[in-house]
């Protein structure tokens, strides 16, 4: 593991209770940092923040959903209060869908994946830099894909909302330079986590994982690694890019 020296600096995690989140929420504790964990599952949210305080980190649980705009903000409000600041954001949460042609996808689909991966990313960045603009700077992370750059059949609300976010992320870096606020993307490939697992099996994981030319999934804690790492002050010249941690997938 790195040592990527977040001491004294404040992040919040959305989607942090469970894979790539919480190996995210995992790292920057260990780095030294304050961690929100917000989540849906506000127990989840909760337990890991506990486990993290048990091991001598300071974390705490939070809970929300990143559809609904008021609560976004009383999220980064409470975090403020509760912490001081706001230094470090990374928006992991999202959704997937089940898979169908352009034709076949029904509205309801549509609309569900784009309010939670790109509405639910707009209002948390928006807050976010809102509360960094107070406390002088900072950075933020969304946690948008390799088919933020590129298609998958059968996958369009998917693909359209990492687009989306991908753009998102281009713009409020712009928007927000001057601020001190640096706003970066991580793009994963498939990563192995509960989900994937429970979703696919072993002949449609073996698929995926030829898809990469290093021939594996990646792990949730390897995509942390580059977040906290966009996140941490030895990024401090990168802003408006995506970090692609896919083990190849966009090459061929």
């Amino acid at each position: 593991m790195v040592d990527h020296q977040l001491d004294g600096s404040v992040a919040l995690v959305t989607g942090g209770a469970s894979g790539i989140g919480a190996a995210t929420c995992r790292l920057l504790a260990r780095s030294r940092a304050t961690v929100a964990v917000a989540d849906l599952d506000h127990d989840a949210a909760r337990s890991l923040a506990q486990s993290l305080v048990d091991e001598g980190f300071d974390a705490f649980g939070l809970h929300v959903d990143v559809t609904d705009e008021a609560g976004v903000d009383a999220m980064v409000i409470q975090v403020v209060a509760h912490a001081g600041r706001l230094d470090i954001a990374v928006n992991s949460a999202g959704v997937g869908a089940e898979w169908s042609a352009v034709a076949d996808t029904p509205s309801e689909r549509w609309r569900h994946v784009q309010a939670v991966n790109l509405d639910g990313a707009f209002f948390c960045l928006r807050a976010e830099v809102r509360a960094m603009r107070l406390c002088g700077g900072g950075s933020v992370v969304n946690v948008a894909s390799s088919l933020s750059q590129v298609a998958r059949g059968g996958s369009s609300p998917y693909v359209t909302s990492k687009h989306g976010l991908l753009g998102l992320t281009r713009t409020a870096a712009l928007d927000h330079a001057d601020d001190g606020i640096r706003v970066n993307a991580v793009g994963p490939g498939f990563i192995d986590t509960p989900l994937l697992r429970a979703r696919h099996d072993a002949a449609s994981i073996a698929v995926l994982e030829s898809l990469h030319p290093l021939g594996r999934l990646g792990s949730a804690a390897e995509v942390a690694e580059a977040i906290v790492w966009l996140a941490s002050p030895a990024a401090s010249f990168v802003t408006g890019t995506i970090l692609a941690v896919d083990g190849g997938y966009i090459v061929p």
